[in-house]
């Protein structure tokens, strides 16, 4: 279950050269067999490009050089002899026939040096299975050989994962995968759901995927209700073999690490070396860093909170800018442990404003996720507005406007060698923001969509509706109703013209949000 090293290089470079299936074909020897030997750097990895029929159902195929099919002769001939993998590795290892079987990380510059120890292993170097979950048990990242050697099947070797998060189940893509054919399939699924059971409820478990059958679901609650939940944060490890049933054993290692984004799972060969596998867990900070800049986009169901401090250009002009700076700061360092405690991923800042994601959880909506996120928000700037009255003896009062929407949208990164920032591309992000310029007076607007898309009983926590002057002046509130932008503002004032691409957009305030 090697890595993948490179792919679609150019023409010239597969002339001579024999793709995997032949290389399988020729020299009789397993997918897994072959994949455990360029782990063990007996044999170089392959390049990659699209296959040359367009008939062809794989979107890529790995090219060997035709020295390959001599040194596979060689390792049988030393396993014939009796010969443990181990020694033959030994033996063998490093003894390029060609200057192309550098090791798969030197030639893709994916280890990295560090000043006084020399070349570090990274993600991205990693030859050998590897995947992220999230707290869903839902794939956020996987590499090249845990896609192929793992999550594809036995007639699709070239399956990638879906684009939809909501399709990358880490049970049912075990249970559809070449996993499910394994001789320690059991162990495989018992290791996942120990750990998966300190985190998830057996029913929210069993109905994270509404596309597991229903054998497979009660498989699941069979293993669930059987192992141990895993409460330790430690590295954990058990030893498996990737081999179907009856084949020669192909065993591994397979390891989970923890992070606040995650768990880590990797697969070595129980041959291989795992002291540069530890040093990198070791890293937890370059670990998460890796995982975020190779996660690719993808598609999935989220609530955005933009927030925006009312009149802070009159503030920014009153204050000093060491003052100015230490206010912003403060907003965003009183804000930060709430979003933690609502599980919200932080995006782009656009000036002084804010915008968080709130993704699905396990066990709780992430919808009324962001719902309090904002009642709590408003709150905290409630305090902060009365120290910094009392330190300055102003009138201005601070306060943060906030707009909230949901929707199903892209979710990636933008980066650069020395920064990350997430983005979500969509309208729903758009809607937000624009609803965060309507709000004024520190008050919290939501769509219709998302208010809809609570339950009946999580909306019975809410108070919300639409503020509406009566004729002698006075406020009225109708609950439990919406309004459209047209005709909760005359966007025929200039300074509401940016409101005009959600004007027939229905939405409400949140007035008030019960504590549980």
């Amino acid at each position: 279950m090697g890595r993948i090293p490179a792919l679609n290089p150019p023409e010239g470079e597969v002339e001579g050269m024999l793709s995997s299936r032949e290389v399988i074909e020729k020299s009789g020897i397993s997918r897994a067999t072959l994949n455990n030997y360029i782990a063990l750097g007996l044999i170089p990895g392959p390049v990659v490009r699209n296959p040359d029929s367009p008939s062809d159902p794989a979107r890529r195929l790995g090219y060997f050089p035709e020295f390959t099919l001599q040194r596979l002769a060689e390792i049988a001939a030393l396993k014939r002899q009796g010969l443990r993998m181990a020694e033959i590795a030994r033996r063998l290892a490093g003894n390029a026939k060609d200057g192309s079987t550098k090791p798969a990380a030197e030639k893709n510059g994916a280890a990295v040096k560090d000043e006084g120890r020399g070349l570090q292993l990274t993600v991205d170097a990693l030859d050998y299975p590897a995947y992220l979950v999230n707290n869903k048990f839902e794939i956020e990242w996987a590499n090249d050989a845990a896609e192929t050697g793992i999550f594809s099947t036995a007639d699709d070797h070239s399956r990638g994962l879906s684009s939809d998060i909501a399709d990358r189940n880490i049970f049912r893509l075990l249970f559809e995968g070449r996993a499910n054919a394994a001789a320690n399939r059991d162990e495989i699924l018992c290791f996942h759901l120990g750990i998966a059971k300190n985190r998830l409820s057996k029913a929210a478990l069993l109905t994270l995927d509404a596309h597991l059958e229903g054998d497979r679901i009660e498989e699941l609650a069979e293993i669930y209700d059987r192992v141990e939940a895993v409460t330790s944060r430690a590295v954990l490890d058990t030893e498996v073999d990737f081999a179907e049933r009856g084949a020669e054993p192909d065993r591994y290692n397979l390891y989970a690490s923890f992070f606040r984004e995650g768990i880590f799972f990797t697969y070595v060969p129980v041959i291989a070396d795992v002291n540069p596998l530890m040093t990198l867990l070791s890293r937890r900070d370059l670990v998460i860093r890796d995982l975020l800049r190779h996660r690719k986009p993808y598609m999935t169901p989220l609530a955005v909170l933009v927030a925006d401090i009312q009149s802070s250009v009159k503030i920014c002009a009153e204050l000093p800018p060491e003052e100015y700076f230490e206010l912003i700061n403060q907003v965003w360092g009183t804000m930060e442990p709430i979003f933690r405690k609502f599980y919200a991923t932080h995006g782009k800042h656009v000036g002084d404003g804010i915008v968080y994601y709130f993704f699905p959880q396990p066990d709780c909506s992430y919808v009324l996720n962001a719902i309090q996120c904002a009642s709590e928000m408003k709150a905290a700037m409630h305090a902060i507005d009365r120290e910094w009255r009392e330190r300055k003896n102003w009138a201005n009062q601070l306060l943060l406007n906030i707009g909230i929407d949901e929707g199903q949208e892209w979710f990636g990164a933008y980066q650069t060698p020395t920064h990350l920032e997430f983005t979500v591309l969509g309208d729903t992000i758009n809607r937000a923001a624009r609803l965060s310029d309507f709000a004024r007076g520190g008050a919290v607007w939501a769509t219709k969509n998302l208010m809809t898309s609570l339950s009946s009983r999580e909306r019975d926590v809410l108070d919300f509706g639409i503020r509406r002057q009566t004729e002698d002046g006075g406020e009225l509130v109708t609950p439990s109703t919406y309004g459209r932008i047209s005709n909760l503002a005359d966007l025929d004032d200039p300074k509401n013209l940016k409101l005009r691409d959600i004007g027939v957009l229905p939405v409400t305030e949140i007035l008030n949000v019960e504590q549980g």
